[in-house]
């Protein structure tokens, strides 16, 4: 098929990934309304077109935490991430690296911190979960330091899972997951023979790594609901500050007051994230909660954004509506699955064309240039 654009790497995705990965990924929590909305919102912001502004010479270039990138765009951290792909967080991470951009890698991907941090030519930045557990937390947050890792995305909208219907229909949990799981990868012949038989180990590398034995899959959800930790706050993690010496990001912030608490914190970053639709249906849309966010906050911190990019255009709405920079999380999976690095870097050129087009069309000549005055009134 041809590819041009995300919503084309989805459906490739769709046609080559189990079902039960495929949903895991694509799904999110209860009705899938604020999934839906994060979308579509976004698509709905409009932009005021300007003519006879435009420049050959563009700047897409930013600096976040005395780091040079060269677009205002991050891999954002995906659990699983090699599952899609052989070894995925090692080719995402790379794709990254050749583009000039952050990858985040999560605490619950299946390459352990070690395996990515050696492929990657710059520093990669570390998400790690709020969890009971907190000398694994201090363990990874060492690793992940001793590895390079000098920024720390530190997300708190997970204190429990989101209620993931898919889940259960597609074989990721629910009444014989296993022997689903296995027949819907014997039907996936490409998968299973790339991921399934030389993409090994299928674990939790990290959580592996700490424990000293194999996590694997079916592991994966059962670790994660013992682990949360429903009754955290601000007051039980300032160890976290303390502890942490490089730049801290707080991620999964949805409301200006809790905007604010991250400041009061000490953090050197948010990120405007509902946590994919993955978590309280019927919260925000980031494009709903990130002007007011902005408002509150902007020039204190830096401000990311998530949720619902699928373009260069969304990444430029993104940015007109407050942010600093922008994670794409789903996008990229989609064209990991695909095409593996190859596709992450055809994507992210795809983004930065679209990105490029928006720029000329709305006399913006660098990123820096972007802001509420293109939204269209």
């Amino acid at each position: 098929m041809i590819i041009s654009s995300a919503t084309d790497f989805r459906e490739a995705a769709r046609r080559a990934l189990p079902p039960f990965l495929f949903h895991y990924l694509d799904g999110g929590a209860g009705a899938e309304q604020t999934l839906r909305a994060n979308v579509d919102d976004l698509q709905a912001v409009k932009l005021r077109q300007r003519v006879l502004r435009g420049s050959e010479q563009l700047d897409l270039a930013v600096d976040w935490f005395g780091e040079h990138y060269g677009l205002p765009i991050a891999l954002a951290p995906i659990g699983l991430a090699g599952m899609y792909a052989r070894r995925g967080e090692v080719q995402a991470v790379r794709a990254a690296c050749h583009r000039k951009i952050p990858f985040i890698q999560s605490t619950v991907s299946v390459c352990p911190l070690a395996e990515v941090a050696a492929q990657a030519s710059r520093p990669i930045w570390f998400q790690l979960y709020v969890l009971k557990d907190r000398e694994f937390m201090r363990d990874v947050m060492r690793r992940a330091w001793e590895l390079g890792a000098k920024t720390l995305v530190f997300t708190v909208d997970m204190p429990v899972p989101g209620a993931r219907y898919r889940d259960a229909h597609s074989g990721m949990s629910g009444p014989n997951g296993p022997l689903r799981r296995i027949a819907q990868a014997m039907l996936c012949p490409r998968w299973a023979w790339d991921v399934g038989l030389h993409g090994r180990p299928h674990d939790l590398g990290n959580i592996s790594t700490y424990r000293g034995h194999a996590t694997g899959l079916a592991d994966y959800i059962g670790w994660l609901g013992s682990n949360f930790d429903p009754d955290i706050g601000w007051q039980d993690l300032q160890w976290i500050r303390d502890e942490w010496k490089g730049t801290l990001i707080i991620k999964g912030i949805l409301d200006p007051d809790d905007a604010r608490d991250a400041i009061a914190f000490g953090a050197d970053g948010i990120v405007v994230s509902n946590h994919g639709g993955r978590q309280l249906d019927g919260a925000l849309s980031t494009a709903q909660a990130l002007p007011s966010i902005a408002e509150a906050v902007k020039g204190k911190l830096t401000i990311f954004a998530d949720g619902g990019v699928r373009t260069g255009t969304d990444v430029f709405r993104m940015l007109a509506m407050g942010a600093d920079g922008v994670l794409i999380g789903r996008a990229f999976v989609y064209a990991l699955a695909t095409q593996g690095q190859a596709g992450v870097e055809r994507l992210l050129a795809i983004m930065e064309k679209d990105l490029r087009t928006n720029m000329v069309l709305t006399g913006a000549k660098s990123v820096r240039e972007i802001g509420p005055h293109l939204l269209a009134r």
